[in-house]
């Protein structure tokens, strides 16, 4: 194995750089929970998943670094995933093992989802089939901008294509033999593709899991797509959140189906890329036979 030795300076600079670029992220999540309030938009990746804070906070080198430090340096790291010997840091090779067969089961997903063809067209209408039928919806502090009979209307227009089961188990009884996929978990595996908004959104959750392989510039870019897609996905819901500053894209109509289409094609080049770079991560730390067990 390379490996790449980090001097203090070197990888303390690259920290402060990361906090610089993420807090900005998290003050407004922190300063909103100590005003007890919520943002359905914002708050969506650190509740949903559920990944704290904090963990967006932590700097993460990526496998195949090691850093110069001091005892006191270590004390910013996970223990259960990093250890301290010799005067440096390093991810501690009990983790990689544990951690193995789920990462190589993560690289069969990515993989599959990768090839898999594209499919477009559905619109972000997973939102509206939360909602379907409804007396009482998700996001209950915030009022809808159509009528259930607009909702239907589009629905029944434009029809429901959803290819990922963590939106469709969220679905209205009234819409989910709507859905041509009747999707279970077991499904995710063979169904899952590089169109799907919450899919490429996911990869956010892949990328904090293993974080200690991937490093945080991946981490980074993981989080930023799914900001900018969870932003989409509300744009394109039938929600009025005009008092928060969200602008609907009206995908009701066929100018807003042809805005997310463009949308979601670059998110999907995005996280096609992403992909790529964490089967390769993956592979550097295992398939290469550096780690065993």
């Amino acid at each position: 194995m390379s490996n790449h030795v980090l001097q203090a300076q070197e990888w303390h600079e690259l920290r402060e750089a990361h906090r610089t670029i993420v807090l900005p992220w998290i003050r407004p999540r922190l300063e909103r929970r100590s005003l007890q309030q919520s943002h359905p938009v914002d708050d969506f990746l650190f509740e949903y998943y559920p990944i704290s804070t904090n963990k967006l906070l932590i700097w993460h080198p990526g496998f195949g670094f090691t850093l110069q430090a001091t005892e006191s340096d270590f004390e910013e790291f996970p223990v259960g995933s990093y250890e301290y010997s010799s005067k440096q840091i390093q991810i501690r090779p009990d983790w990689l093992s544990k951690n193995k067969t789920k990462a190589i089961e993560l690289v069969e997903f990515l993989q599959k989802t990768r090839e898999r063809p594209l499919r477009t067209g559905c619109f972000g209408l997973h939102e509206w089939a939360m909602v379907l039928g409804a007396e009482e919806v998700r996001h209950q502090k915030w009022p809808l901008r159509l009528s259930q009979e607009s909702i239907k209307a589009t629905i029944d227009e434009v029809g429901l294509r959803c290819t990922h089961f963590d939106a469709f188990r969220f679905f209205t009884p009234i819409a989910v033999p709507l859905n041509p996929l009747q999707l279970t978990r077991i499904d995710q595996n063979e169904v899952e593709q590089p169109g799907c908004l919450h899919a490429n959104m996911d990869l956010y959750k892949h990328a904090q899991r293993f974080a200690p392989i991937f490093g945080s510039q991946l981490v980074r870019a993981a989080f930023e797509l799914a900001k900018g897609i969870r932003t989409v996905d509300m744009q394109v819901a039938p929600y009025d959140l005009s008092e928060l500053g969200v602008i609907p894209i009206p995908v009701e109509t066929q100018e807003g189906r042809d805005e997310f289409a463009t949308h979601q094609m670059q998110f999907a080049q995005r996280a096609q890329e992403l992909r790529l770079q964490m089967i390769s991560q993956i592979e550097l730390a295992y398939v290469s036979g550096v780690i065993q067990g």
